[in-house]
């Protein structure tokens, strides 16, 4: 008998399988009907009245056992392959992620990955990197190593790849977000890479298992580097490609940008300065910019100063002080979700203790814990 667990998982992932269903209507179905099974059972005059919703998609409802058959056959495969699959609803998928519009439904995964590290940073670049390029690569990564961080990339030719190699010689945790499913190793270069990585980290992608590999999933796959990395570098770029995507995309999601600054005579060069001029990053020049931008007042491992004294707060106030004490920062919808706290209210109480000197508002709509005045 399927247990309930995995028969939710069986709807979501046949949901998933609608031709041309994007990430906001798969989100608008679940919150409409509070499950993908919910979906399939709907009466046709309910699903009609749902956002977004067509007859050219209600009518895929009808081919449901054939959807059905076709997500346990993956389910299956995924098991037997050693690949995770984490649905937008299950507390293993990234909370960075879910912040974002269009965060994808699923997520597969391979290797030894936490999705919900404590502190992330993203770093690409050209794939003509220079030898200028991979040495600050290096140098960037070995900087922030006492920070702990997870270091996440793409794996692709240049920045990328010498970005999860300079992790991986720093021992510290990597994702790389692939443009093709996780069994296929795109350049098949890094595939001794990608086998390291799976020790502590791995491999990511929202393609399903024998996806074709199209040119368009490589831009798509940067809206899930910008919306993990709580901090994105950008260390060389040329006037257009991959990196300068995901720097758009960052800087939309509210991300903190860093540029690289460099030579004004190198092609490779064009696209960090052209950020730092238009003031959609900042100008990284050393680790010193990422622990301010994001408070990171600690290294990990070291020991966290005591909690104050919060006998004149409210029992709602102590619950979200808390939360924040453990994260250190936290988005205001990811707490709204977290505490089951409406975001009005929350606001109110989150101004209340910043009043208090108890949290600070930083930028991206977070806030963080911080000492009383």
């Amino acid at each position: 008998m399927v247990t309930t667990e995995k028969n939710k998982l069986l709807y979501h992932v046949a949901l998933s399988l609608f031709p041309n269903l994007g990430p906001a209507i798969f989100k608008t179905i679940i919150n409409y009907c509070g499950s993908a099974e919910g979906f399939f059972h709907l009466s046709h005059g309910k699903a009609m009245k749902i956002p977004g919703i067509g007859p050219k998609l209600l009518a895929y409802r009808k081919g449901k056992d054939n959807y059905l058959k076709e997500a346990s056959d993956l389910i299956e495969t995924a098991d037997k392959q050693g690949i995770g699959i984490h649905c937008y609803l299950d507390e293993n998928y990234p909370d960075r992620l879910k912040v974002i519009p269009d965060a994808p439904p699923f997520l597969f995964s391979k290797g030894n990955l936490n999705l919900n590290p404590k502190r992330t940073i993203g770093i690409v670049g050209t794939r003509n990197a220079t030898t200028y390029g991979r040495s600050i690569t290096q140098k960037i990564t070995e900087e922030l190593a006492r920070f702990q961080p997870t270091i996440i990339s793409g794996l692709a030719y240049g920045i990328d790849v010498e970005a999860h190699r300079a992790a991986i010689s720093n021992q510290l945790p990597t994702i790389a977000v692939l443009g093709s499913d996780v069994n296929t190793i795109y350049p098949a270069a890094h595939k001794k890479t990608a086998e390291q990585m799976k020790e502590n980290g791995g491999l990511l992608s929202e393609f399903k298992m024998g996806a074709a590999m199209n040119p368009s999933n490589f831009p798509q796959r940067n809206r899930i580097i910008a919306g993990l990395s709580d901090a994105l570098i950008v260390v060389e770029a040329a006037q257009k490609g991959g990196a300068l995507i995901t720097a758009e995309i960052a800087y939309s999601y509210n991300r903190e940008v860093f540029a690289v600054p460099g030579n004004l005579q190198s092609p490779y060069s064009e696209g960090c300065n052209n950020l730092i001029r238009s003031m959609k990053a900042g100008i990284y020049m050393g680790p010193g910019e990422i622990v301010e931008s994001l408070s990171w007042d600690k290294e990990i491992g070291a020991s966290a100063p005591a909690l104050p004294d919060t006998s004149d707060l409210d029992p709602l106030e102590l619950k979200i002080l808390e939360r924040l004490y453990e994260k250190t920062a936290a988005e205001i919808d990811w707490l709204s979700r977290d505490l089951n706290i409406p975001i009005p209210q929350l606001a109110i109480k989150l101004l209340n203790l910043e009043f208090l000197g108890f949290v600070k508002a930083i930028p991206g709509k977070k806030y963080q814990w911080t000492r009383p005045r």
